[in-house]
């Protein structure tokens, strides 16, 4: 077994395999860019080695820098988690040629998988299901439509060299068809530089179903059962489970059985994922899963695999690349409970799921379930990658046990200022039909507003937040409650919510239970079923306007790219002021109402800070 390992990736992987390397006394060297020279992973690791600038194209997804930070520090192995360089080839095989051990799939694994129309190839010469399409050389785009015709509407378009949804167009009619293939190969060559695509069946009641692989270097492959992941939000996974629901022992040996065969095609060591679509419309049946790609990686849910058999994964992953055979056969594996995973994201739904980054004033993610994460109170989540606060884990003797622990522990979250998916995530949690397991990759999109959280606090909020103001101001308990001398006795606050203020007597509402918050000179802050709601307290000492004053503030860090007014503008009711881009988001910042611009203070091409007043407008005279 090596001595020291280099992680090359950042956030809650890094500190995740940070963890076990430490039980396994390997010690640790991180690599950082500069927006996170604080980093919890920095400084979680027994060494960090700066790689450059915050953007990931000049560190992290720079080979060069990493490898030589490796023999700077002598670390024998590198460790790439996932995303970045893992899945990336060449850097395997860099790594290699520089005498260092890749703890991952070798890079002959990852080429022969790494193109959707090669892999299906592959996988169809080697007895795995595919699903129903067009995969062939010619690209003409009279061939693909004729293809497509052939394989009947509706149709999936695929990039070959695809991922994280982008690339992909579903077609509902012949008619649409080359328009769509053009955009999607428009998309395709911008994103991979690739414009190649594949044809797929699209899938009317499509279920996500993979199954957790692993093979070393003596010719033993295993499989660790199956995931369903098929709770997405624009083609990206929000909530996923072990075992899949519905799932009998015979489609499960069948389905696994073919992902081993699919690990063996490509002689894999490590840890893999099949990935495979479900038709569900008639239940899960092994005639109706097919083959969708291979993430020749370790995958961002793996915690629920562990959590149903007891396998620390990534302590096999260094096992098998320091040339140990897998530690378990198949036989000793099963299957014990089920596991729930919710990703929680620095993000708003309420403003259409718009990142939220900044600094974490306030973070207690309580101490039910496992938690992972690569944060602490007082970071900061940067606007320069993946905006992941924390992956929420639970383990329960049923899937119902398991649904109960999630809810409890997204409901219990508590992050300010930065905004969370926290409520949104309970509220999909909570519904009937994922309690009853009717799921489908359209489950999210079809459930809509429904699993938005009402933003607005209602009155049992309201009195907890006048709870604690009057708290926090000495107006508790003791004989002297609200006592101040020279000034009257004080049993209500006022409280603001968009420049317009109430006075709460707690006394007054009806029982409420004590939610938990905090409150300073200016606001009050009360968390309840994942959601933070500030109020403004009436005695605030400066600071910004509030947005009903006409106060625009900066809803997140980041740069102004367009300006449309200036000083002494007239402006009406929805009118475009400015653009701000964040984590390559462009947002548009509009007029609350009619009036004139009396202050500007932000320019184009400045960076801003979350909060900050860019633009004050007037309103107009009644």
């Amino acid at each position: 077994m090596f001595e020291k390992l280099l992680i090359a990736n950042r956030g809650e992987i890094a500190c995740r395999i940070i963890r076990t390397a430490r039980a396994m006394n390997i010690a640790t060297v991180a690599v950082y860019s500069d927006a996170d020279a604080r980093a919890l992973h920095v400084r979680q690791a027994d060494e960090a080695v700066h790689i450059g600038p915050s953007a990931a194209s000049e560190s992290y997804l720079v080979g060069e820098k990493i490898i030589a930070a490796a023999k700077e520090t002598g670390a024998q192995a590198i460790h790439p988690g996932y995303g970045f360089l893992s899945e990336n080839a060449d850097f395997a095989q860099a790594v290699q040629d520089a005498g260092l051990i890749w703890v991952g799939a070798p890079p002959a694994s990852i080429r022969a998988m790494g193109l959707k129309d090669a892999a299906k190839k592959l996988m169809r010469e080697a007895g795995v299901p595919v699903t129903p399409g067009y995969d062939g050389d010619d690209q003409s785009p009279a061939r693909l439509k004729q293809e497509a015709d052939a394989i009947g509407y509706p149709v999936l378009i695929k990039a070959v060299a695809g991922g994280g949804g982008k690339g992909m167009r579903k077609v509902d009619a012949a008619e649409d068809f080359l328009s769509s293939l053009e955009s999607c190969r428009r998309e395709a060559k911008a994103s991979f530089g690739n414009d190649d695509v594949i044809l797929e069946k699209w899938i009317t009641s499509p279920r996500h179903i993979e199954v957790q692989v692993f093979g070393d270097s003596h010719g033993n492959h295993v499989h660790l059962f199956e995931r369903d992941c098929s709770l997405q939000r624009r083609h990206q996974k929000v909530i996923e489970e072990a075992p899949a629901p519905g799932m009998d022992e015979a489609t499960r040996e069948d389905l696994c059985a073919a992902a081993v065969r699919a690990a063996k095609a490509v002689d894999y060591e490590g840890a893999g994922t099949i990935e495979f679509i479900a038709d569900a419309s008639e239940g899960l049946r092994a005639d109706r899963i097919f083959f969708m790609e291979m993430n020749t990686r370790l995958q961002v849910e793996h915690p629920v695999t562990e959590e149903i058999t007891g396998v620390d994964l990534v302590e096999w992953q260094l096992r098998v690349a320091s040339g140990e055979p897998i530690p378990r056969k198949q036989e000793e594996l099963s299957i014990d409970g089920w596991a729930i995973e919710a990703r929680l994201y620095a993000e708003d739904p309420a403003k259409g799921f718009l990142p939220s980054t900044g600094p974490l004033h306030h973070l207690d993610l309580g101490h039910e379930g496992r938690i992972e994460t690569g944060v602490e109170e007082g970071d900061e989540i940067s606007p320069h990658y993946d905006p992941m606060v924390a992956k929420l884990v639970a383990w329960g003797e049923t899937r119902d046990d398991a649904i109960d622990q999630l809810i409890a522990m997204t409901d219990g979250v508590e992050i300010w200022p930065v905004r969370t998916n926290a409520a949104f995530l309970g509220n999909a949690l909570g519904e009937d039909d994922f309690a009853a397991a009717r799921l489908d990759t359209g489950f999210i999109e079809a459930k809509g507003d429904a699993l938005l959280a009402d933003p607005e606090p209602d009155d049992a909020i309201r009195a907890a937040a006048a709870d604690i103001a009057l708290l926090a101001a000495g107006a508790g308990e003791e004989p002297m409650a609200g006592f101040r001398l020279n000034r009257p006795r004080r049993l209500s606050v006022a409280l603001g919510r968009g420049g317009t203020f109430e006075v709460v007597d707690p006394a007054e509402a009806a029982p409420f239970e004590p939610l938990p918050g905090f409150a300073d000179d200016e606001r009050v802050v009360v968390f309840a079923d994942g959601q933070a709601h500030e109020f403004d307290l009436a005695e605030r000492g400066g600071g910004a306007a509030a947005a009903g004053d006409g106060a625009i503030v900066a809803p997140m860090p980041g740069k102004v790219i367009a300006v449309d007014v200036a000083d002494g503008d007239s402006v009406t009711a929805g009118q475009r002021l400015m653009v701000l881009e964040a984590m390559k988001m462009e947002h548009a910042l509009t007029a609350p109402f009619d009036g004139t611009v009396t202050e500007l203070s932000a320019s184009e091409g400045g960076q801003v800070q979350v909060d900050a007043v860019l633009v004050m407008v007037e309103p107009v005279a009644e």
